[in-house]
């Protein structure tokens, strides 16, 4: 026991001393036994890589999952579609998502999922709503981190961006959307939600050449979802009543 602790097997350790209390076990041949320790010491190791992926993500949602998203038939979101990106193939292929839809709809729920999908397949993913990314880069090209923070949201395999299009746009701020979507084109997957259809985006950015850069950086690959239907939280809240 001593050293299967020195070894980080506390888990499989744990799993020992239950048998060893369970007459019904020893019935077992070894090698069912030493499967189950092994799969204890395994599923011990996954959750705390995924607690840590988790934290580490900082997703609005963090209880969100794709189990629980729903299909009312208003919302026109497709089981087929949520069933395939549930694989993550997007993810290993460096596809974006792109939700949108009006306030209400869904689009954080549908983006967490996805991303706490990517964490339990292995991925690691960072969320922020866009105006928090705005005031990270801003923040860090006045104390010198600029670069480190680009390389910090570069290595991540899946970079939720969410509330995007709320504000106007700023010059600075096109620039530095620019910047993260270059870094990660063709080599790191992005999920942008937001109200504005993707046909009304060129036109939001204003400056035509930054526009159809970062355009065709986000929407070139990407697997475009749109949410219909009213808003969920004012169902919610009138459920309640």
């Amino acid at each position: 026991m001593e050293k299967l602790r020195l070894l980080r097997l506390d888990a499989l350790a744990v799993a020992w001393a239950e048998q060893q209390k369970n007459p019904e076990m020893q019935k077992l041949a070894f090698d069912e036994r030493l499967g189950m320790l092994i799969d204890a010491q395994w599923l011990s190791r996954e959750n705390k890589r995924l607690a840590r992926a988790l934290k580490e993500a900082k997703l609005k949602l963090g209880n969100a999952c794709v189990e629980d998203i729903d299909y009312p038939p208003r919302r026109e979101l497709d089981k087929a579609v949520v069933r395939q990106l549930g694989s993550c193939r997007w993810v290993e292929e460096h596809q974006n998502v792109v939700v949108t839809g009006s306030t209400g709809t869904g689009k954080t729920y549908l983006a967490c999922a996805l991303a706490q999908q990517a964490c339990r397949k292995g991925y690691r993913a960072i969320y922020r709503r866009a105006t928090r990314l705005t005031d990270e880069l801003t923040l860090a090209r006045a104390d010198g981190t600029y670069v480190q923070l680009l390389g910090r949201f570069a290595r991540a395999d899946v970079l939720v961006i969410d509330d995007w299009g709320l504000a106007p746009v700023k010059d600075q701020e096109r620039r530095d959307l620019l910047e993260v979507m270059e870094d990660r084109y063709g080599t790191r997957s992005t999920i942008m939600t937001s109200q504005l259809p993707t046909t009304k985006w060129h036109d939001y950015l204003g400056d035509p050449t930054m526009a159809d850069a970062i355009c065709d950086r986000l929407l070139h690959n990407a697997h475009r979802i749109a949410l219909k239907g009213p808003s969920r939280r004012k169902e919610d809240s009138a459920t309640d009543k």
